[in-house]
């Protein structure tokens, strides 16, 4: 059996974990950016300063606005997060602010917004490039007040929350170009966050392989014990166009599928453009793209016990199509018992 590859700058998970210091849970790297962004987050998590994250998708944006309320003296007030740019306009409005009884056709009984039940806690509004001009104007307003209005109200009420936004785009360019308010940029980013992507610290990747393998070694009761060197390499070398999160779900569908306790190159799927190659070994034969997808899917709904939740979010689709595949497939829950 192959050893399994640690490379000797990275420290052994357990190691890692033990000696880390309370509040970085969810954060896991030990590179230069990394260490630079743990620095910064001690020293701005007590304030009470507005703060901006940004960084493409899949960096753990909403992980460092946890670690910030985590290490503040908010920490036992609600941390409560909303993603400005998956909800309505009309619905966000009610969901940050709240409503009265009869605001609007439905709306039968008043509602809390998100604003009030973080009392003195900290609210995190992901995506906020996505926030319409009009709600953009409302937000400044609560910023430079302290106080909201629930949708249909006269009467306002005083708030103290902490805003720490986040958004994969450079939010100054956006103000610039006229596509967000320049001064609820500058109101919101008294202190700004770059999360560094992972192809710019790639020396953390054997840290996260690790880290990852023993969260879904306890997730679906496995016992894999690591990745095998040309495995580790193969990551290495990978771009990562979905950064920590695509590696994620990557090391997710390799504990579940590989049968040995040593991940080999063929238990990786490199989907994201910018790969150079896929090992050898991971071609076999031949076959048609139904007759592989087929294939995939059946392994998944058995290794998964047919979980379809678990299986959609393992293949990256909606539960709707996973039961199109099966049903155009014809795979019967019958066959895996």
């Amino acid at each position: 059996m192959e050893k399994v590859f640690f490379q000797q700058r990275v420290l052994d998970t357990k190691r890692y974990l033990e000696k880390r210091p309370p509040g970085f849970s969810g954060l896991v790297g030990e590179s230069p950016p990394m260490q630079k962004l743990y620095e910064l987050i001690e020293r701005i998590a007590d304030t009470n300063a507005n703060i901006l994250i940004e960084g493409e998708s899949g960096t753990g944006k909403e992980l460092v606005a946890r670690a910030i309320h985590q290490k503040s003296r908010r920490r036992e007030k609600p941390f409560i997060p909303i993603n400005c740019g998956s909800i309505p306009e009309s619905l966000l409005e009610s969901e940050l602010f709240g409503h009265t009884k009869g605001a609007f056709t439905g709306s039968v009984d008043s509602k809390l917004g998100l604003f009030e039940a973080a009392s003195e806690g900290s609210v995190f509004l992901d995506e906020i490039a996505e926030m319409s001009p009009a709600l953009q104007v409302k937000l400044l307003r609560v910023i430079q007040d302290k106080e909201i209005r629930r949708v249909g109200a006269i009467e306002l009420k005083r708030i103290n929350v902490r805003i720490i936004a986040a958004t994969n785009k450079e939010l100054s360019r956006e103000a610039f170009a006229g596509r967000f308010r320049e001064d609820l940029f500058y109101r919101l980013s008294v202190i700004s966050l770059r999360l560094p992507p992972l192809r710019e610290r790639k020396e953390d990747i054997p840290l996260l392989v690790h880290h990852f393998i023993n969260r879904f070694n306890i997730m679906y009761n496995k016992q894999i014990e690591g990745a095998a060197p040309q495995a580790m390499q193969q990551l290495l070398e990978y771009p990562w166009p979905g950064n920590v999160r695509e590696l994620e779900n990557m090391m997710e569908r390799a504990v579940i599928l590989v049968k040995g306790k040593i991940i080999l190159p063929r238990g990786f799927f490199m989907g994201g453009k910018g790969y150079p190659h896929l090992p050898q070994e991971a071609m076999g034969h031949y076959k048609s793209l139904e007759e592989m997808e087929k294939e995939y899917v059946e392994t998944v709904l058995k290794a998964a016990k047919w979980n379809r939740t678990v299986v959609a979010r393992i293949l990256g689709i909606g539960r709707r199509t996973l039961y199109d595949k099966i049903v155009a497939y014809g795979i019967k829950e019958s066959n895996e018992k």
